[in-house]
């Protein structure tokens, strides 16, 4: 009798090591990241950040510009980059003819979306690389979709300092917003203190249409809370 018990109970507990280790290798799987070889991937992501998070987690200890309010620009959603994925894990800092260099006058055009230069360089070196687009093609499509992806309208200028939104209800805007992009061609990321909104990411098929995501934006993972806080833009007076 002791010795089916122990037998029991040893069985159970490789059971569930075995059960553990498989959820492990699933997650590990799905959030591969390899060099990659450009222009072989599956979709797109465009990720669209929300610049009062990204401010108050490491912007201001930055001093990134996007963050003093002094510019008289309220930054809201921003594009954060335009990312190549495989439906599980994705290419990153790909073998290019240019070497992921970005001239200055090509940064430059792209500030108006883009907060920052070295935002640009950034996203150009590890994603854009393995586009296989080049530069210029890169920051172009980039910018297709950013302007394909319409802002619901309460996210504009926030200047409400208590605004908490469900993860469901702002898909369902941002649906409202774009009546061909469905909730399964999106997902929403929080965190930090009182589950802040970070960013919202839209899929796109190669071919520039709203597609459904993979599993790189399992929305359980990227944000579980029912509600998140969103911060209010950062206002102050324009340069003189």
């Amino acid at each position: 009798m002791q010795r089916a018990r122990i037998v029991k109970a040893a069985t159970a507990l490789v059971s569930a090591a075995l059960i553990a280790l498989a959820l492990a290798a699933e997650q590990a799987a799905a959030q591969r990241t390899e060099r990659g070889e450009a222009g072989q991937f599956d979709y797109y992501v465009l990720a669209l950040s929300w610049s009062p998070t990204y401010c108050a987690d490491a912007g201001d200890r930055r001093k990134d510009p996007q963050c003093d309010g002094r510019g008289g620009r309220p930054y809201g959603f921003v594009l954060h980059g335009l990312w190549p994925q495989y439906e599980r894990g994705w290419p990153q800092d790909c073998k290019s003819g240019d070497s992921g260099w970005v001239p200055g006058p090509v940064a430059d055009r792209m500030l108006d979306i883009m907060p920052s230069k070295r935002l640009v360089f950034y996203e150009y070196r590890k994603h854009g690389t393995c586009t296989g687009l080049g530069v210029d093609a890169y920051f172009e499509l980039a910018r297709q979709f950013y302007e394909k992806v319409k802002i619901p309208p309460r996210f504009v200028n926030v200047t409400d300092e208590r605004m908490f939104v469900g993860v469901s209800e702002l898909i369902a805007d941002f649906a409202a917003a774009n009546p061909d992009l469905k909730p399964d061609m999106m997902s929403v990321q929080c965190g930090g203190a009182g589950n802040r909104l970070k960013e919202v990411r839209v899929c796109f098929t190669k071919e520039g249409q709203f597609r459904a995501c993979g599993r790189n934006e399992d929305q359980r993972r990227l944000c579980s809370a029912d509600r998140m806080y969103v911060p209010p833009v950062r206002l102050g007076a324009p340069k003189e």
